[in-house]
């Protein structure tokens, strides 16, 4: 084996490279932390790099290996995605090539032959090609730059999704001496970045991590109810743009792309159950427009380079937060404003708890994490960034349906959490959810009468509520951690400590009721600003047109915020449509004629202005209404109207939350700043009823004994503050 060249230069710098950056991919400057990745390929160190999807990993080992005589060798675990990465390279004059089993014996010559001259940079292979003897001989008969591993958490059996073939990448490093491996991925928690650096054998190996939060997702759960008035609810907000929606069973992936298509979506299904030629087929029609949307099992996705898919949505709950993270990263991979939608139901997790988790203790783990992440009331994006080890400072994210406050919080959630303990209590915790919903709930069904749960005391406690409400709530307390389940094939609910300080009324959960409508998604850029909506739909018809020419995928031409761009500014000229982002010179001299005449007739047609200047669009803009403030931001505001002596309805309305969250901020109001008269909020005339209850049940940590005192004149809303305030004088 011979070893590359590198750069002349002995501290070769990611940053000489920028003229190379914009010739071959039209940009003209780099994300966070490709030029240090860049620069450790440059240099031969080892290296781990966690990039989110989009951030632009794959630049990482595609740039530097420009600067090598020899060829770098990228392993990709699925020859689809080779193949629209050799695509993409191809396209933009970049010398690349993939080896894999589906090419004739001549194309397999071709490549070898153009490795061995010197001709080829970058050649793609599997890691299952890779370990082969022949392959590796040849390699070595070679000039191999470095390896770059791609989604290299396979490697690790502490991750979501590990692969054998992945774990024997392991020799490279005895077997190539002196060549440099670089590992990629998007998902990797800390004991998976150290277990990639530990079985792939590298040496001073610098591990750079990128920020986990993808900023232009706007993040939403929610229980699943009906199934497809939820799924229509988001495609219709991105007609006829991509999107993903996976599905836990092949059965329903099937029933869901049917149904869709009965009302006139364009789906195709995606799953293992179907021959390797129809979902070839499926997946070419997806990534060429043919079709808009892809139903999918988790068999679909890591080899999808699909820039511009706007919304993905989980139809049931994935097995783990890597999962979620890879799966609903294949959405705004371009930067653009995206959608991800996850829906679920208690069901999901014992289903995944049956299939992966019996006796496996890591998948148990990751299937917990995952269920606390949809049942807890915390902003999504920082549930997933402190999940992969990171710090969120933002008090608001502005872009999940926590922090834009589209859940509204149960009124009373103490008294209600109670009842449900209880039952899980009076049925001796040896039942599981759907049981204790039906005691709850006053089912007659015969397990209820065999056991003779119909005589206990929180028999039809809960009956003037539906069975799926009631469910929903004990899968919130599941997964905040109140209520645990054990057991294999029927799991039983159980009491945790923290269920106990429930019961005794010394902590009180937070319960979410059924979502409100899906309001439209807020992001943090205005994406469309400036953009000719019928210009871009326009240039994506010619887009489509010369990828179905050259047989290569329509964001291989270019990706939608370059299309948006070309609409933003509608160059008249091709020196000025090279400078817009994402025009290289091979794209420009290749295709920038077609869409300069096509600007300039539009444009000519509609009396539109050309050679507009280029728009900044602002991250975080400011937001005057009170649903874009911040939490605190809100709870000041609120505390303001208060001191005022306005009413929880008129402060609701004003801080636009729903009025038990409005009502919690007045139990906040009253006890910091010690307010004793609650007249402001409770009718005078109620208020000695309550204060005299009080006195009788002789303490103020359980509100539910007083209630039962005063009875149904009095409300929670009305009862809370006089007890607050009461709490307040006996400090």
């Amino acid at each position: 084996m011979t070893t590359s060249s590198a750069m002349a230069s002995n501290s070769a710098s990611a940053t000489n490279l920028l003229p190379d950056l914009k010739k071959f991919w039209g940009y003209d400057s780099f994300r966070p932390l490709q030029a240090e990745a860049i620069d450790c390929v440059l240099n031969r160190h080892d290296s781990v790099t966690v990039l989110p999807t989009g951030a632009g990993k794959s630049l990482c080992f595609q740039l530097p290996a420009l600067q090598f005589s020899g060829v770098g060798v990228v392993v990709s675990p699925l020859i689809s995605l080779m193949k629209d990465q050799v695509d993409a390279l191809v396209g933009a004059g970049i010398s690349a090539a993939a080896l894999n089993s589906s090419m004739p014996e001549s194309e397999k010559r071709d490549v070898e032959h153009r490795i061995k001259n010197g001709q080829l940079r970058l050649l793609y292979v599997a890691p299952e090609r890779l370990n082969t003897a022949a392959t590796l001989q040849m390699l070595k008969e070679n000039d191999v730059s470095f390896f770059a591993i791609d989604e290299a958490h396979c490697i690790s059996s502490w991750g979501h999704d590990f692969r054998p073939d992945y774990r024997a990448l392991g020799k490279l490093k005895e077997q190539f001496p002196g060549v440099a491996l670089h590992a990629f991925t998007a998902t990797a928690t800390p004991k998976v970045r150290e277990d990639i650096a530990v079985q792939l054998n590298l040496k001073d190996c610098q591990t750079l991590v990128g920020s986990f939060d993808r900023e232009n997702l706007v993040y939403r759960v929610s229980q699943r109810s009906n199934l497809l008035t939820q799924l229509r609810t988001v495609i219709d907000r991105y007609p006829k743009q991509a999107g993903i929606i996976y599905c836990i069973s092949r059965k329903e992936v099937e029933s869901v792309s049917e149904t869709l298509n009965s009302i006139g979506y364009r789906t195709r299904p995606y799953h293992a159950g179907l021959s390797s030629e129809q979902r070839i087929e499926n997946q070419d029609a997806f990534i060429n427009e043919e079709t808009d949307i892809v139903v999918a099992t988790v068999a679909f996705g890591m080899g999808i380079d699909k820039s511009n898919v706007r919304y993905v949505i989980h139809a049931g709950m994935p097995k783990s937060l890597e999962a979620y993270q890879q799966e609903s990263g294949r959405a705004g991979r371009d930067g653009l404003q995206s959608e991800c939608l996850m829906l679920y139901s208690g069901g999901d997790f014992m289903a995944w708890k049956r299939m992966l988790a019996p006796n496996n203790p890591a998948a148990a783990s990751l299937l917990e994490a995952m269920l606390k992440y949809c049942s807890q009331p915390q902003c999504r994006h920082k549930a997933l960034v402190e999940y992969f080890g990171q710090a969120f400072e933002k008090e608001n994210c502005g872009a999940c349906d926590v922090c834009n406050g589209e859940l509204n919080t149960v009124d009373d959630p103490l008294v209600l959490c109670q009842k449900i303990i209880s039952c899980v209590f009076r049925v001796d915790q040896r039942f599981g959810a759907n049981h204790v919903a039906d005691v709850l709930t006053g089912s007659k069904n015969q397990q209820i009468t065999k056991f003779k749960h119909d005589q206990v005391s929180t028999y039809n406690l809960l009956g003037d509520l539906s069975k799926k409400t009631v469910r929903n709530y004990i899968d919130q307390l599941v997964g905040q951690g109140f209520l645990a389940t054990a057991g294999g094939q029927y799991p039983t609910l159980n009491i945790t400590d923290q269920g106990r300080q429930v019961l005794r009324g010394e902590t009180t959960p937070v319960l979410f009721e059924a979502p409100a409508a899906a309001q439209k998604s807020s992001g943090q850029t205005d994406d469309w600003e400036g953009v000719d909506r019928d210009l871009f739909e326009l240039l994506r018809t010619l887009r489509l047109t010369i990828a179905n020419e050259n047989s290569v995928p329509a964001y291989t031409v270019f990706h939608d915020p370059t299309l948006r761009d070309l609409s933003r500014q509608r160059p008249s000229k091709l020196e000025a449509m090279s400078q817009i982002s994402g025009v290289g010179e091979k794209k420009l001299a290749t295709f920038g004629e077609r869409f300069v005449s096509a600007i300039t007739e539009y444009c000519n047609e509609n009396d539109v202005a050309m050679d507009q200047p280029a728009v900044t669009r602002i991250k975080n803009p400011p937001v005057s209404s009170a649903r874009g403030l911040s939490k605190v931001g809100v709870m000041k505001k609120a505390f303001s109207l208060f001191e005022q002596g306005a009413s929880i309805e008129d402060v609701a309305a004003q801080i636009d939350r729903a009025r038990s969250t409005t009502s919690g901020y007045l139990s906040s109001y009253i006890s910091e700043h010690n307010v004793t008269d609650p007249s402001p909020w409770v009718d005078a005339n109620v208020i000695p009823k309550i204060r005299a209850a009080a006195e009788k049940v002789g303490s103020l940590e359980r509100l539910a004994p007083i209630k039962e005192i005063v009875g149904d004149e009095v409300s929670y809303e009305q009862l809370r503050p006089v007890i607050d305030c009461l709490k307040v004088e006996t400090k």
